[in-house]
């Protein structure tokens, strides 16, 4: 990471962390899939209810990984071995444990949550059934997500990618013993859901355990370094409640595509799968982004940095809009995985033409963001993203939406939200790349 070529180490870095990620959408896909085809039209939507729930919990465990992630990047391009095995049992012991509590705090909140974005009644005791099980496995989420952080910091992000492959073939074949040989329903993928989060956690624990240098774990070295837990949440946290208070505005979206109906729902929630797949690649560059840059910013290389920051925009675009086109030109195809229903259809299709088509957006703010937080720059980012995605989504709910009361113009907000987020986070880039040009100069 701090010689030689870049394009190639970045493509090859991110490659396999954004098959991660679709591979993982992949079998969440199956999840919906299987609900759909063999649970009905009514737990599809019970699902489908969840998925701002689901998300928030999704992309606040992610973000809060950032944290170990850059500083263990960090650490390793300053050259600190010794403080590398204390920083590693901090976090996968404040893991364990702020898992457990996030779990906690879902089950006691998740339905007040569900209420307030007006999920149908008929779908509501489904729903609750799937998102109460689901949370038993955030625990070993956040264990995952944060062990996987580890790996990404050194540079492999190889071996995250088979335990999903091995965990998530274990997702889909219980879901079809769970709700096809044992008419589960939503219950069944949900447990699935959870014991495959419960497998890929052992995996990853496994390999850091088996390991003999300063990556090595214990569980009786586990311990809180409170110093070091600063540090990790000083970028973490931010990042976290970026993440979460992202999917926070999606929970008001969802209260508007519920307006529209069941249909509208399961449509909505089956278009979003789409979506995923195609983030997934801006988001992979958006890691390869933080772990490249903390490693050169650590090093004191910031030219370097620079040069990071473009590929990873360009990669991130480029990639992103190339899987969009697949999906446009076979969007019927594609929809008709997972339903046979017209009208779900009808709102599958609008919801992917007016957001998966410029998903190659996202690459701008993931990219600029996580360029920031390499350089240990994590709260600015993320007041921006707040402001772009809450703030101004919330406004354009009450300004727009309430006027034009269409799912088209619902579905706008997503696409505006990112110019303005992407813009805005830019001009903070530029101003502290300038900072940091004359400080070097002097």
């Amino acid at each position: 990471m701090l010689n030689g070529g870049l394009a190639g180490k970045l493509i090859l870095f991110a490659i396999p962390l954004a098959f991660s990620s679709i591979l993982q959408q992949l079998f969440n896909s199956a999840d919906v899939a299987v609900v759909g085809r063999f649970a009905g039209d009514r737990a599809l939507a019970a699902v489908g209810s969840c998925v701002a729930i689901v998300g928030i919990y999704v992309n606040l465990l992610a973000g809060l990984a950032v944290g170990p992630n850059a500083v263990l990047a960090t650490l390793i391009g300053q050259k600190k071995r010794e403080r590398i095995n204390s920083t590693l049992h901090t976090v996968i012991t404040f893991g364990i444990l702020l898992g457990i509590g996030l779990m906690a705090v879902g089950m006691l909140v998740v339905r007040i949550v569900l209420e307030a974005s007006g999920t149908p009644t008929e779908v509501m005791d489904e729903a609750m059934i799937y998102i109460r099980i689901y949370l038993l496995g955030v625990p070993f989420m956040l264990t995952y997500n944060f062990g996987s952080a580890v790996l990404r910091s050194y540079g492999d992000t190889r071996r995250p990618m088979y335990y999903l492959l091995i965990s998530g073939s274990v997702n889909v074949a219980l879901n079809l013993v769970f709700v096809i040989g044992c008419h589960l329903g939503v219950a069944g993928v949900a447990i699935a859901t959870a014991i495959s989060n419960v497998l890929s956690t052992a995996m990853v624990l496994t390999h850091l355990y088996r390991r003999d240098d300063e990556f090595q774990f214990r569980f009786h070295r586990m311990k809180i370094e409170w110093k070091v837990l600063k540090r990790v949440l000083a970028i973490g946290i931010p990042a976290g409640v970026q993440g979460a208070i992202f999917s926070v505005s999606n929970v008001f979206i969802q209260t508007g595509i519920n307006s529209f109906g069941a249909d509208a729902i399961a449509g909505s929630s089956l278009a979003l799968n789409f979506e995923y797949f195609t983030y997934d690649i801006s988001a992979a560059f958006g890691q390869a982004a933080v772990t490249f840059v903390s490693q050169n910013y650590g090093a004191g290389n910031i030219k370097r940095c620079k040069k990071i920051f473009w590929l990873c925009m360009l990669f991130g675009f480029g990639f992103t809009e190339i899987l969009s086109v697949i999906f446009m030109i076979w969007d019927n195809f594609f929809v008709g995985i997972y339903t046979t229903s017209s009208a779900v259809a009808y709102y599958a299709l609008i919801r992917m033409h007016r957001i998966c088509s410029l998903e190659g957006l996202t690459a701008t703010y993931e990219v600029e963001s996580a360029t920031l937080r390499g350089m240990g720059k994590s709260v600015e980012p993320s007041i921006i993203i707040i402001l772009g995605t809450v703030v101004f989504r919330m406004i354009w709910l009450v300004a727009i939406f309430r006027q034009i009361h269409t799912f088209a113009m619902l579905m706008d907000v997503y696409v505006v939200s990112w110019i303005f987020t992407g813009g805005a986070i830019f001009i903070i880039y530029l101003h502290h790349m300038k900072k940091i040009s004359k400080n070097v100069q002097v």
